[in-house]
């Protein structure tokens, strides 16, 4: 039997919205800058380098997650630096 002071963990926890309303889920929203620095980083170092000078596992992380950061940015922007990144990794990959 259990105690009367063990609460059930299937019951909602009614001390966490005490006023019963619907509390909002957080939204996380990068800052352009932060994701342009981030962006600027690796395209340097592609730009800088006469073949891949990732391992293969980070190239497929890059193509991954370059075009995905992109989408913090404005539309016309984030098009720009995707162009200016498949066209290194191209240029790298044909070396």
């Amino acid at each position: 039997m259990a105690s009367s002071r063990q609460t059930d963990l299937f019951q909602a926890d009614e001390q966490s919205d005490p006023l019963g309303e619907d509390l909002p889920t957080p939204e996380y929203r990068a800052d352009p800058d932060d994701v342009r620095a981030e962006l600027y980083k690796i395209l340097a170092e592609a730009r800088a380098a006469q073949q891949l000078p990732w391992e293969p596992k980070t190239v497929l992380l890059y193509r991954t997650i370059f075009p995905q950061m992109t989408n913090w940015l404005p539309d016309d922007e984030g098009a720009q630096w995707r162009f200016e990144f498949e066209a290194e990794i191209k240029r790298l990959e044909a070396a």
